[in-house]
């Protein structure tokens, strides 16, 4: 057994024979990138396939006592928030985990549980059938997701970054967030396929839960494609330069805590907008728009697939223009969006269409870069566990939340609060980028 010493961790027999096996054959950029775009897509496969259903199913099947469509909805998202909470909590033990039993054990179990949690809310019973416990059970799965997904994080965006020619840095971090659109049209396109095709009594029964049984099957590929390139010999030799270790968290709290704390901040506006332009357009059309949800669904698609060519597009900005500066750039088109957003959406469907392609882009332009600016600070040896729980900490504070504070204001004060909270998203990634500037400068 390896020990949990800052010398290095010490990876499994299985993973040191792999990688004897594959010494010869050096891994390529370009199979660093399939596999981390086949692992990032099953991920946010997993949660976009839940978030759907907190609009499209939940309310119904786990709230109906609520006094009505949009308390219920609230309850929902409130669970949706639980995995957000758990996230952090996740990364700290399967950290401990990878120190001792290595990466390959680390994503196998997370993963399982990623795709078991998943899969088990495909056999969730309604309230009408087993009561408060219908809910219980709800909340026990999404926090599963949260947690296992905190021990998904695999270090191959870092080995991607690493293996990077200077001048393409921008190109090679967007390569990742890929997986985001991709994601979200798969879980669109297999609800709207079923929202579509069946009676809302059939769909409410059991069309809605196919999609949860395949969230399990896509987990299965992407565990063998992120074992595949854990076990090659760049891998492994990026762990013995301690580039890719898991550190004990309070480690790295104490040397890089204040870096930490801004690079949670820097993505802000782009993880605030992450849902605002995904799950809560959705359940505001569900509340008080009259377009069919099939037919906004594939809006939906439409817009992931414009978020897909505008993640790219930051990958060739920033390469020209640097990180920092398209960030900054993307947080103002942000702050834009939060004046013009709430107008589209209270426009009738057109508009609400509007909100979301137009949404899409912006957040692509900046989510395409916002991952890659939380590494940045971490010094060798610290990078991995510290861009893992920077990223927790900007999901929970910019994302898990936003459709629920989101509908919330919306319905109480009116659509133009939605554009304040996203506002003070645009506002924080600014602050943050200015600060960070500072103490390089004063550094």
């Amino acid at each position: 057994m390896a020990t949990a010493t800052h010398l290095g961790p010490s990876s499994s027999s299985l993973e040191r024979d792999a990688r004897r096996i594959h010494g010869d054959k050096p891994v390529s950029p370009g199979s660093i990138a399939i596999g981390v775009v086949i692992g990032r897509m099953s991920e946010f496969f997993d949660f976009f396939v839940y978030g759907l259903a907190s609009v499209l199913v939940f309310p119904q099947l786990v709230f109906p006592f609520a006094p009505d469509r949009l308390t219920a909805t609230l309850y929902s998202f409130a669970i949706f928030s639980l995995a957000f909470l758990a996230r952090p909590v996740g990364s700290v033990v399967f950290m401990t985990i990878d120190r001792l039993y290595g990466r390959g054990t680390k994503l196998t179990i997370a993963l399982i549980l990623l795709g078991g949690s998943t899969a088990s809310i495909a056999f969730l019973p309604g309230y009408d059938e087993i009561g408060y416990w219908s809910i219980a059970l709800l909340a026990l799965f999404r926090l599963g997701q949260g947690f296992a997904l905190g021990g998904a994080w695999d270090g191959l965006a870092s080995l991607l970054a690493l293996n990077a020619p200077p001048n393409h840095r921008g190109w090679y971090a967007m390569i990742p967030q890929l997986g985001a659109p991709i994601g979200f049209a798969l879980a669109s396109i297999l609800f709207g396929y079923f929202v579509a095709n069946l009676s809302p009594e059939d769909f409410l029964s059991w069309g809605w839960r196919y999609p949860f049984f395949v969230a399990f099957a896509i987990n299965v590929v992407a565990l063998f494609a992120r074992l595949r390139l854990v076990m090659t010999k760049d891998f492994g030799t990026l762990l013995e330069q301690h580039e890719l270790e898991a550190a004990p968290i309070l480690d790295v709290l104490r040397v890089h805590g204040r870096d930490i704390l801004i690079g949670a901040f820097v993505p802000l506006a782009s993880f605030a907008m992450f849902h605002l332009v995904t799950i809560f357009p959705l359940g505001w059309m569900s509340l008080y728009g009259n377009q069919p949800i099939g037919a906004f669904m594939v809006v939906q698609v439409i817009g992931a697939m414009v978020g897909f060519v505008a993640i790219i597009a930051s990958g060739i900005i920033a390469d020209r223009i640097g990180r920092r500066k398209q960030l900054a750039i993307c947080a103002v088109l942000i702050a834009i969006f939060s004046f013009i957003g709430p107008f589209l959406i209270g426009a009738g469907n057109s508009g609400h269409d509007a909100f979301v392609i137009i949404g899409f882009g912006v957040l692509g332009l900046s989510f395409g870069q916002a991952t890659g600016s939380i590494s940045s600070r971490f010094g060798r040896g610290y990078r991995y566990t510290g861009a893992a729980f920077t990223s927790d900490l900007a999901w929970l504070i910019g994302a898990g939340f936003a459709p629920l504070v989101a509908l919330s204001l919306s319905s109480q004060f009116g659509l133009t609060f939605v554009g304040y909270y996203l506002l003070s998203g645009a506002i924080c990634t600014l602050a943050a980028l200015a600060f960070s500037r500072a103490l390089e400068q004063r550094e």
